[in-house]
């Protein structure tokens, strides 16, 4: 048997740009335990079974299996989310849209909307947050929902629904005071596409056209109908659409458009609002 460190340190993760934290996961996930119990008792021996599986898990991310589908999980805001592989894998950068939509709106009675929900991660966090919004979730993918709605029981959270619609086309007559949406937003030709986590996530869930904007568009489209007045749509983008994006806001009758930067620097979110005639 080998101790706890003596795997760790010969874990051979040699394309992951965080090779020690992968492998803390997924030997602690393995064991049944926390990271925390790895770094207290590294001279701890570890069993045939957990050192085996272990090891397949290894040989999985060696061929670039993203660490979140080999665990079916993934943090996100403060909600630890099951995650699988017909969604997109809940990412630090989002939770600025989060961030966004939680100073625009006071603690007071409102609905939120979330398109293209995935894992439920937007609408579970503004949830969590405000007990007093009632906030849906919705998603193309039957199995997506389905993972929400797991999320949501888990998380015991009563002001979430999550149904399936393919953008508004389920929600007729339904107004709310903030849409948010983390959309497809690359461009088809995108050479990152084959390239680390992103080749095992549903390319439908990334690609958007030509330019990467094809959804957007739809949704700043559409918009307007579902808004009450006053109401403010917020978008996740590539950090080089922004001023595309303000553009297709300001053309759309938002008003209010400005994008919002990430911890990098990097415009990330545009948002506008809309007050109709």
């Amino acid at each position: 048997m080998a101790s706890i460190e003596s795997l760790l340190s010969a874990a051979d993760l040699p394309d992951s740009p965080t090779p020690r934290l992968d492998a803390e996961l997924l030997l602690a996930n393995a064991l049944g335990k926390s990271r925390s119990y790895l770094l207290t008792w590294p001279e701890r021996e570890v069993a045939a079974e957990p050192a085996a599986r272990f090891a397949a898990d290894l040989k999985r991310r060696r061929a670039g299996e993203p660490v979140a589908y080999i665990l079916g999980r993934q943090g996100f805001w403060s909600l630890e989310l099951e995650v699988a592989a017909h969604t997109l894998i809940p990412r630090p950068d989002t939770e600025l849209l989060v961030e966004t939509a939680l100073e625009l709106l006071p603690a007071t009675p409102a609905a939120a909307l979330d398109l293209g929900t995935g894992t439920g991660a937007i609408a579970l966090a503004l949830a969590s947050e405000r007990p007093a919004w009632r906030v849906t979730g919705v998603d193309r993918v039957a199995e997506a929902v389905a993972l929400a709605e797991r999320n949501r029981q888990r998380l015991k959270l009563d002001n979430v629904a999550f149904i399936e619609s393919q953008w508004f086309s389920a929600l007729a007559g339904r107004r709310y005071h903030l849409i948010v949406s983390n959309p497809p937003y690359i461009a088809a030709s995108d050479r990152h596409l084959g390239e680390g986590d992103v080749r095992f996530e549903p390319s439908s869930a990334l690609v958007a056209g030509v330019d990467g904007l094809d959804d957007i568009r739809q949704i700043i489209a559409q918009a307007p109908m579902y808004l009450e007045a006053g109401g403010w749509l917020l978008l996740e983008h590539g950090f080089e659409q922004a001023a595309a994006v303000r553009d297709l806001l300001s053309a759309g009758g938002f008003d209010a458009v400005q994008s919002r930067r990430d911890l990098g620097g990097h415009e990330r979110i545009s948002l506008g609002r809309y007050h109709h005639e």
